[in-house]
């Protein structure tokens, strides 16, 4: 079952929607939050995994990104890794409070960016028993490296200078300038490359195209990610558990290779053949292993 909720977090009223198992269910039930990719909505990916969890008897809640979706804040479209991070610690206060979790038994799910901040958060928030990641992306380092680490140094010191002349153009009162995330046709996609085109197919075409999903993020979002460390604090995780899912096809695997070799407690990270980061969000050849996985992951105690 499927419910629209509210919670805040930092003052403001992120939108949720909470997934129980269907029929009578004793609880409390061990419970999931899950966060999106960056520029996604809860009804994208992190509806999928969030339904699909439910089925296997956990309350899982996807929510959407303050400044993103329907949730709160401006300006929209405004990407800003510390609030992303207190998203995912209220959505664990908020699960404390609904009878249908047991709030010793709270766990954390992150696709593509929010594996990253997922990991930022479990670290930190001890209630969080233990973390999973799908496609984990460290935001920070996808706009300093690229997504597939290769990227010329100097692409992310334009962005910041145009992030610099954004804020003085903000100042003066000029509005505040944003940047498009996906190519305007796929043509431009494709000359992107493979992961290029698959994110634009995802997020523009009706495979997964959603209004509400972010089309632009605010250039003052760049300076905020640029200075980010999704895995600063990974010691700080053990004794607790992590568990990492990655395609072997995923231009951005190599990310998840450089969390899980800084993580020093019990961790393991399982390979799906022939998938690629956004495969991982919604083809079912490759979910359906990826969801059984974390299942048992979830369920251990």
């Amino acid at each position: 079952m499927q419910t629209h909720v509210t919670f805040p977090s930092a003052g403001l009223k992120i939108a949720g929607h909470l997934y129980t198992p269907d029929g009578d269910t004793a609880g409390p039930l061990p419970a999931v939050v899950v966060g999106h990719p960056g520029s996604g909505v809860k009804e994208q990916a992190a509806g999928v995994y969030a339904r699909r969890l439910a089925e296997h008897g956990f309350v899982t809640l996807a929510f959407d990104a303050a400044h993103q979706g329907e949730s709160e804040g401006e300006p929209r479209g405004l990407e800003d890794p510390a609030q992303r991070v207190e998203d995912l610690r209220a959505a664990v206060s908020f699960l404390t409070t609904r009878a249908e979790a047991d709030p010793g038994r709270i766990s954390a799910l992150g696709i593509c960016a929010s594996g990253g901040y997922a990991l930022a958060a479990a670290a930190t928030d001890q209630r969080i028993r233990a973390v999973a990641t799908v496609s984990a992306v460290d935001i920070a380092r996808q706009f300093r490296h690229g997504a597939d680490g290769g990227q010329d140094p100097a692409v992310l010191r334009g962005m910041l200078a145009a992030a610099a002349a954004a804020r003085t153009a903000e100042a003066r009162g000029e509005g505040v300038p944003a940047f498009r995330l996906f190519p305007a046709t796929e043509d431009e996609a494709r000359a992107g490359g493979p992961h290029a085109h698959e994110g634009w197919e995802y997020y523009r075409t009706p495979r997964a195209r959603h209004p509400r999903a972010a089309e632009e993020f605010t250039w003052n979002s760049v300076d905020r990610i640029a200075g980010f460390d999704a895995f600063h604090a990974l010691e700080l995780l053990a004794p607790r558990p992590l568990l990492m899912i990655a395609g072997r096809e995923a231009v951005t695997s190599w990310m998840s290779v450089a969390a899980f070799q800084r993580v020093t407690g019990p961790k393991e990270l399982f390979w799906i053949d022939g998938a690629t980061h956004v495969g991982l969000y919604d083809r079912d050849e490759y979910v359906t292993p990826a969801v059984a996985k974390l299942a048992a992951f979830f369920r251990e105690p």
